[in-house]
């Protein structure tokens, strides 16, 4: 029922700005954008969800995204934080390079995961043992992000489409990891 109500939500707000952009006078792009602000879906190998990314005022073309995004692997959600700078591509209108850092922190609970032990005694003999561990407790994680990407706005639709890649550190539970994201995002833009 919730996972219903808020695709409702998220039709709703889309139909809504549509709208308000139909009724609203061609203005002047934000610097070199192309847009102000961006709502959409991210789709990405580790990770999915909302995002929403904001130009900051200025001629410098710095933008502050967030993910609201869960994991695949692990039972939880995560929310991100990014400050990037678009570079625009010379040659071709509406395309953009950026790059940024920033920080997450999320919950993640009911973990399920494993360690596998293989002993290997000569090549007739072999071992394999495997410990399965149910950690139902909820934990805080938190990290840093990387992120590289390209975007395209395009120029008759409100509509930005972008690829990225974000490796990101992470602390949980004691222990830390590098983890590698890629994702593919629409936003619609006004």
């Amino acid at each position: 029922m919730t996972t219903r109500l808020f695709r409702l939500t998220i039709l709703a707000l889309c139909l809504s700005s549509v709208a308000s952009f139909a009724q609203r006078k061609k203005s002047a792009p934000a610097a070199n954008a192309g847009y102000q602000t961006g709502i959409g879906l991210r789709a990405g190998g580790y990770s999915s969800g909302l995002t929403i990314k904001h130009f900051l005022s200025g001629k410098n073309n710095v933008a502050v995204e967030g993910l609201v995004t869960t994991e695949y692997a692990a039972h939880g959600a995560r929310f991100t934080l990014l400050l990037e700078k678009h570079v625009p591509v010379k040659d071709l209108k509406g395309l953009q390079f950026y790059y940024g850092a920033g920080g997450h922190l999320g919950a993640y609970r009911g973990r399920y995961y494993f360690e596998d032990v293989r002993y290997r005694r000569g090549k007739k003999y072999d071992y394999y043992y495997v410990y399965y561990i149910n950690d139902d407790r909820t934990r805080v994680a938190g990290g840093a992000d990387l992120v590289l990407g390209l975007e395209y706005k395009m120029d008759d639709l409100p509509f930005v489409i972008g690829v990225d890649y974000k490796p990101f550190f992470e602390v949980f539970n004691g222990y830390t990891g590098f983890y590698h994201d890629a994702a593919v995002s629409l936003r619609f833009t006004f």
